[in-house]
């Protein structure tokens, strides 16, 4: 006599006259297609979920919809800014009922056509026991993919929407109402001539900030490891704690010396070492020598971190390679150019395209520095604001939401597209799509 295997066995026998098409039609009402596949206990959980969310957020998501198309209409009483929230919250609800409304229907018809082969209705231990082997890596990620889209993707939204409104301090909640006005803040970026000059000044500069300090503080890392390296140099243990100690202090701690050092009037700077000589350099006050002196100062935050991640790799490299670049005849820059730097960048590369991008966004040394300034005639902006700093200002310090979220968008498309074009193109991207 043949054994029967379930559902969860995976093994067909004969066919039954079992409709999959009906199953997954009377999943219009969740539930209804699993009990007709005879699933009693999931087609009861779906009916009864299904059930308690439209029963539970009904109110909540109708309001919700309807906040985030009107944002209110009677001042005072609708605050806008609560009905976009409630709104947002409402789409990402909704988005997560309909991939349960989806899975819904393929799980009817997946099981109505398993019964249709011949398949048996497995037990309820062996259904727990079947999904949980399939499902465990799912399971396991669904939390964090919960909090993910509530402490991440919400806020950016929430971002993201507010530039297309006209929310600034003289049209603030709850004593105005909020309107949609399209892509008439992005419009003002380009056609506003503040705003412009504005715009292309930060954006230029956050640029030239980003690449100029972040290669700076890997080349001089990279000279640093090399050095120290060297079979020749003495107490390696010894330097490599000393080069890492800018790291060790907090970044704050080492801005604000640094900007009590280069202050144009008391700054040890100006009075101890240039005085003398009759020099006096304005540190803070001139936009071109302020962005010197931020540069000057990143590289000297920077660098430790890539010291330690460039001589962990240096010490890995086999002795081999270079003793057969010996026998080949290969000079020191030989040497360094197709052994020692493949291997660094290769092992490194992910971690470094990781800086350029946080310098990209580095609000710290900016903003505790000199608040981004000295000021600019006919700007919104500081001399040596970049995106981050003049967005945060646009919020805190003018009120002016609307535009910062206008910019914040400019700016993580900035940093989205060079961090993927980058990781592309790099050597560890390509050897993983060969797999």
């Amino acid at each position: 006599m043949k054994k029967v295997r379930s559902l969860a066995a995976g093994q067909s026998i004969k066919k039954s006259n079992h409709y999959p098409a009906l199953s997954a039609a009377l999943s219009i009402i969740p539930g209804l297609g699993q009990l007709y596949n005879r699933r009693y206990v999931k087609g009861s959980l779906f009916l009864l979920l299904s059930a308690a969310v439209l029963s539970g957020l009904y109110d909540f998501l109708n309001i919700g919809f309807w906040g985030i198309y009107t944002l209110g209409t009677i001042p005072m009483l609708d605050d806008s800014r609560t009905l976009l929230v409630q709104g947002l919250l409402s789409v990402i609800l909704a988005g997560f009922m309909v991939i349960f409304y989806a899975y819904n229907f393929i799980d009817a018809y997946r099981d109505g056509r398993q019964l249709q082969n011949g398949f048996t209705i497995p037990s309820l231990k062996e259904g727990f026991h079947a999904a949980w082997d399939r499902g465990f890596p799912y399971y396991m990620v669904l939390p964090g993919f919960f909090i993910l889209a509530f402490v991440v993707v919400f806020p950016l939204l929430f971002m993201i929407c507010l530039a297309f409104t006209d929310y600034n301090l003289y049209n603030s909640p709850p004593a105005k109402l909020l309107n949609w006005v399209g892509f008439d803040n992005f419009k003002i970026l380009y056609t506003e001539e503040i705003w412009r000059s504005s715009l292309l000044s930060v954006l230029s500069w956050t640029v030239v900030w980003t690449f100029v300090a972040t290669t700076l503080q890997i080349a001089v890392a990279m000279l640093l490891a090399v050095m120290v390296n060297d079979a020749r140099v003495k107490f390696k243990r010894l330097i490599r704690t000393v080069f890492i100690l800018p790291w060790a202090v907090p970044s704050f701690v080492t801005i604000l010396i640094f900007a009590a050092m280069f202050n144009d009037d008391f700054g040890a700077v100006n009075r101890e070492l240039l005085a003398p000589l009759g020099v006096q350099i304005p540190w803070m006050s001139d936009p071109v020598w302020a962005k010197v002196t931020i540069i000057m100062i990143q590289v000297w935050l920077g660098f430790p971190f890539v010291f330690a991640l460039f001589s962990g790799v240096l010490q890995s490299i086999s002795q081999d390679w270079y003793e057969a670049a010996d026998v080949d005849g290969g000079s020191r820059w030989n040497k360094f150019r197709f052994i020692t730097l493949p291997h660094v960048l290769y092992a490194t590369g992910p971690l470094l395209i990781m800086q350029y991008a946080g310098n990209f966004n580095n609000f710290n040394i900016i903003y505790l520095f000199n608040q981004g300034g000295p000021p600019v005639r006919n700007q919104t902006a500081g001399g040596t604001d970049i995106l981050i700093s003049w967005v945060y200002k646009l919020t805190f310090e003018n009120n002016n939401y609307k535009m910062a979220a206008a910019i914040s968008i400019i700016m993580g498309l900035v940093v989205t597209i060079f961090a993927f074009f980058q990781f592309s193109r790099s050597r560890s991207a390509r050897e993983e799509r060969m797999f």
